[in-house]
């Protein structure tokens, strides 16, 4: 990927019926990362017909390797693969999770890891090299606008939902797959 060339992000979305569902994740997040094991299902049980899902990264900072592993997401999705080599970042996240965070936010095999060892599991584990994109300046628009985005909205907790243009504060991580359809047709 040529520095010359502008880095475009392929935006996280499925699916292209009329009801949104956007849901905000924090990568390393216990309870994103059971909602974000849900969306192929929900996806396949709603239809892609009917819903459009959209996936908005929510960094926060007592994760404290997030924005090592949001920066690394968005810049999977700058390469050809687009939001489909994203994805396999966020699972790898996912299937790992311990191996990216702290214990308690605080302490833990985590604390004598860097940056470049994080990077290392995140391509190891997904098979994705975002390097290229990740060190490119440009790239922190992407990171910038999935921050404000969630301001403008009010998220502060991951997961937050939102159906429709509402924040949906009673939907939460552990409910069935078949309640957020609901809520989504609804």
């Amino acid at each position: 990927m040529s520095q010359s060339i502008a880095l475009h992000a392929d935006p996280l979305v499925w699916g292209h019926g009329p009801k949104v569902f956007e849901v905000f994740l924090e990568p390393t997040c216990p309870f994103s990362v059971r909602a974000f094991n849900k969306l192929d299902a929900l996806l396949q049980r709603v239809g892609e017909e009917k819903m459009t899902l959209k996936i908005r990264l929510q960094s926060q900072p007592w994760h404290m390797f997030s924005g090592v592993i949001v920066r690394y997401i968005l810049a999977a999705s700058t390469l050809p693969e687009g939001k489909a080599a994203a994805k396999k970042v966020l699972q790898a996240v996912a299937d790992h999770r311990e191996e990216f965070e702290f214990t308690d936010h605080s302490h833990g095999p985590n604390m004598d890891a860097t940056p470049n060892q994080i990077l290392d599991r995140l391509e190891q584990y997904s098979g994705v090299n975002a390097r290229e994109p990740f060190l490119r300046a440009e790239l922190q628009n992407e990171i910038k606008w999935h921050s404000k985005y969630s301001r403008q909205n009010g998220i502060h907790v991951s997961p937050t939902f939102i159906t429709n243009g509402l924040v949906q504060l009673d939907i939460g991580s552990g409910d069935e797959i078949e309640s957020w359809a609901k809520r989504i047709l609804a």
